[in-house]
């Protein structure tokens, strides 16, 4: 009998490497965790903002694994959290990746963003989009230039 592993594994393996490569390349960076810590605190921001229907609809899009990390240590009680501004919410990503902070946390955040609407279902994302106050949507907007 094969000791291999499911193929589902692998499958998701490949896309989460995928969504890293693209934030990689967007920020010209060369480390792989580099992305994933900036691929989670976006995702983790963002899931906080959304009502908890629209952060299980937008969670049950990922991958498996980015699915995952998405929802390590979700308490969907109290939630959403009510930051308006976009201060608030690069304050938020960067309390969740420290690493992130400083003057390219702005782009980091845009990139992640846009690697979210590649890989995503255009409807997933104009959904989420809707949830997020004016000044957060202009991140967003950004991804597309």
């Amino acid at each position: 009998m094969s000791q291999s592993r499911p193929k589902v594994f692998d499958t998701t393996l490949q896309k989460t490497t995928l969504w890293l490569n693209d934030i990689m390349e967007e920020m010209g960076w060369k480390d792989r965790q580099h992305a994933y810590g900036a691929l989670r605190a976006v995702l983790h921001a963002l899931r906080d903002r959304l009502i908890p229907d629209e952060a299980v609809h937008l969670g049950a899009q990922l991958p498996m694994l980015i699915r995952g990390f998405y929802y390590e240590g979700w308490h969907p009680a109290g939630k959403p959290l009510k930051y308006r501004h976009k201060d608030d919410f690069l304050d938020r990503v960067a309390q969740e990746s420290p690493m992130l902070a400083g003057p390219e946390l702005e782009r980091t955040i845009t990139a992640v963003f846009h690697v979210l609407e590649t890989h995503m279902p255009g409807e997933e994302i104009d959904q989420v989009r809707r949830q997020l106050p004016p000044e957060v949507r202009e991140l967003w907007a950004l991804s597309a230039i």
